[in-house]
C-alpha cells in the first residue's frame, strides 16, 4: 500500500472513531451554541484546499451570526465577536473537532497545511504554492508552533497587520517544510505532539514552540 493510499486509510478510520468516541461532546457543544443566541450550530466557511479547490470547513461557531461581515479573517483572544461558548470551546480547540467531518469527506486530512481563505492563498508565491498540492489538514507543525493564534493577537489594534508580519512568514516556511519531508511516520509524530499540546493545554502545559522548531 503506498503512502498516499495508507494516508487515506488511516484519515478515515481515525476520523470514523474519533466522531463516534466524542459524539456525546459534539452534541453538548452543539446544544450550547444553539442555546446562547438560537443562532447557527456550524461556522461553514470557504478555505482553499488540495489543488486551490474550495471547499466548506466544519467548525463549531464560536463567533457572533454574521461575525464575517463585521470584521477581518485574523481573530484575537479578546475580539469583542467572541461568544461566551465560543471562549470556552475555542480556548480548549473544541471549535476544530467537526473538522472529523471534513476528514472522512476527503477535503481534508489529519494532518497537514492548515486551509487558508482565499484572501492568503492569493498572496501565495509561486515557491508557496507547493502547500496547495497537498490536502490540507487539521494539524502540521505550524498548528504545534502557534498552537494559540489568538493569544498573540490579543489585544493589538491592527489583527491582520499583527498576523501578516509575526505569524504567517514562520507559518509559510514550516508548511513548506511539511509538504517537501512529510511521511506517514512525520504525521504520527505531529499526531502525538498534538494530542500532548491538547491533552496538557488545561494545566498550561505541552510542547513549546522552539521545540516543535527543533523537530525540522
Amino acid at each position: 500500500m503506498g503512502n498516499r493510499m495508507l494516508k487515506r486509510f488511516f484519515d478515515i478510520f481515525v476520523s470514523a472513531f474519533g466522531i463516534l468516541v466524542w459524539s456525546p461532546v459534539l452534541g453538548y457543544v452543539a446544544a450550547r451554541i444553539k442555546l446562547e443566541d438560537g443562532g447557527p450550530v456550524f461556522y461553514r466557511g470557504v478555505r482553499v484546499g488540495l489543488h486551490g479547490k474550495p471547499f466548506r470547513i466544519f467548525k463549531f461557531r464560536s463567533m457572533v451570526i454574521n461575525a464575517e461581515k463585521i470584521g477581518g479573517p485574523s481573530t484575537a483572544d479578546d475580539d469583542p465577536r467572541i461568544t461566551e461558548i465560543g471562549k470556552l470551546i475555542r480556548k480548549y480547540k473544541l471549535d476544530e473537532l467537526p473538522q472529523l467531518f471534513n476528514v472522512f469527506a476527503g477535503d481534508m486530512s489529519l494532518v497537514g497545511p492548515r486551509p487558508e481563505v482565499k484572501h492568503y492563498t492569493d498572496m501565495y508565491t509561486e515557491e508557496e504554492k507547493a502547500i496547495l498540492t497537498v490536502r490540507p489538514g487539521i494539524t502540521d507543525w505550524a498548528s504545534l508552533w502557534n498552537s494559540d493564534e489568538g493569544a498573540i493577537l490579543a489585544g493589538s489594534k491592527d489583527p491582520e497587520k499583527d498576523y501578516l508580519e509575526k505569524i504567517r512568514p514562520e507559518k509559510i516556511r514550516l508548511q513548506l517544510k511539511y509538504v517537501r519531508k512529510r511521511s506517514f511516520w512525520t504525521d504520527l509524530k505531529i499526531l502525538w505532539l498534538t494530542f500532548a499540546a491538547v491533552a496538557l493545554r488545561p494545566f498550561g502545559k505541552g510542547p513549546e514552540a522552539d521545540q516543535i522548531t527543533k523537530q525540522l
